[in-house]
């Protein structure tokens, strides 16, 4: 047997973003430091939170005689996808009663993802151009990107969604962007918490939106990833997709419950689907499960029992939603502080975009060369696009985020590479 590996040649894949920038902050012994990037609610130690509730609940299902651990239908916990159906669209959603609303239980939202990029992929328009170019905002967040390459899309577009210079949500040039994509392109949009920026599209923007993709037959594949984490409110976190249900639209959204209730190693998610007829649907998810059968096989139950446990008992769910509600206010409270750093500073420029913005994340604005100063001389690490997410500044490290922006802002650019904050 020849001594030389099979896998001889296999080179080593790069690190993503966010993993270089994890490692190079484990690898700083400075003591005054930070990491401003994560994809988890943080609290004021820097650990993904784990809500009283989750854990109580969770302790409760663990110590039920009548538990068993038997393998989960393929397509999930039906209580658990009946469930996050209604908490995406609303119990008294007209999809719902009419049996053309459901879901598939996935491994968390990158497992949604993945399943609706293996169903366009296969069978959307399977009778006329198959699946057209699929649309992300630019910036886009997390993974998306790869999902849905892995899934075998290769034509991946960009809408602009962020406006450098009014550091806000660029509506004007998103529309324009949707006007111009080929009919049944497939537009990927944040219903809530927009992943990385934190800005949010009104009402009134998000029915123009509507408008342009009813016009342009543009089909919507939503991401629902923090439910309740952008206002507080998961009614109202959903206002976007719940008004596309009502104007006739078929849609997917992939739902994620890792933050929102601090599941992250049970990988939770669902991907919901809303079609024209209940046969439809029935159709849909049997090609669903057989994806499922070759992705993953069957999803785990832990979480998702979980879920369901409190989406369906009056006074958990009273308690989920207060323990959403102070989880927002924390993170406003943390926008507001740093806000309030930068004023007392002195530091130019308009900064209300800091406190206007929702969510876990916040786009500062900041420019890559002042990202990199940020990085190599202040030792806060933070993503290129500047973007970071607001609960990874804690107390402890807040004055020297603040400062250390304030320096990377007025410092002369010729001398960001000498200086050392």
């Amino acid at each position: 047997m020849s001594a030389l590996s099979s896998f001889a040649d296999t080179p080593t894949a790069q690190p993503g973003e966010e993993e270089r920038l994890s490692r190079a902050f484990l690898k700083d012994r400075r003591a005054e430091k930070a990491l401003l990037w994560a994809t988890e609610y943080l609290n004021e130690e820097g650990h993904g939170s784990l809500l009283p509730m989750t854990r109580k609940v969770m302790l409760q299902i663990c110590s039920d005689p009548t538990l068993t651990l038997d393998y989960l239908p393929t397509l999930g916990l039906p209580e658990f996808t009946r469930s996050a159906t209604e908490l995406a669209l609303g119990r008294d959603s007209p999809a719902i009663r009419e049996n053309r609303a459901g879901g598939v239980q996935t491994l968390g939202g990158t497992g949604a993802i993945r399943l609706g990029a293996e169903l366009l992929q296969c069978w959307y328009n399977v009778g006329g151009a198959r699946c057209g170019p699929v649309y992300l905002s630019s910036p886009s967040g997390g993974s998306v990107a790869a999902t849905l390459q892995g899934a075998g899309i290769r034509d991946i577009r960009s809408y602009r969604y962020w406006h450098p210079d009014k550091k806000d949500f660029a509506v004007e040039p998103l529309l324009q962007d949707l006007e111009d994509a080929p009919e049944q392109s497939v537009i990927v949009l944040y219903a809530s918490a927009h992943c990385p920026t934190g800005a949010e599209p009104s009402h009134s923007d998000w029915k123009q939106i509507a408008e342009v993709m009813m016009r342009r037959r543009l089909f919507p594949f939503f991401l629902l990833p923090s439910q309740g984490l952008c206002w507080g409110d998961p009614a109202q976190d959903a206002w976007s997709l719940r008004y596309f249900v009502s104007l006739g639209f078929e849609l997917l959204c992939a739902q994620s419950f890792s933050t929102n209730f601090g599941l992250y190693s049970d990988r939770v998610g669902s991907l919901l689907l809303v079609l024209k007829q209940s046969s439809l649907l029935l159709a849909v998810q049997s090609q669903a499960a057989s994806l499922v059968r070759a992705l993953w096989s069957r999803p785990p139950g832990g979480g998702a029992r979980l879920v369901t446990t409190v989406l369906n008992n009056p006074a958990l769910l009273a308690e989920w939603k207060e323990g959403l509600r102070v989880m927002v206010e924390r993170g406003m409270l943390i926008r507001e502080k740093l806000k309030e750093r930068l004023r007392m500073l002195g530091i130019p420029g308009f900064w209300d975009h800091v406190t206007q913005q929702r969510g876990l994340y916040c786009c500062t604005g900041l420019t890559e060369e002042q990202v990199e100063f940020l990085v190599t001389r202040c030792h806060v690490y933070l993503p290129a696009s500047g973007c970071v997410n607001v609960t990874a500044i804690s107390d402890r490290t807040l004055d020297h985020v603040a400062e250390s922006i304030y320096l990377a802002v007025t410092s002369d650019p010729a001398r960001l590479q000498t200086l050392t904050f």
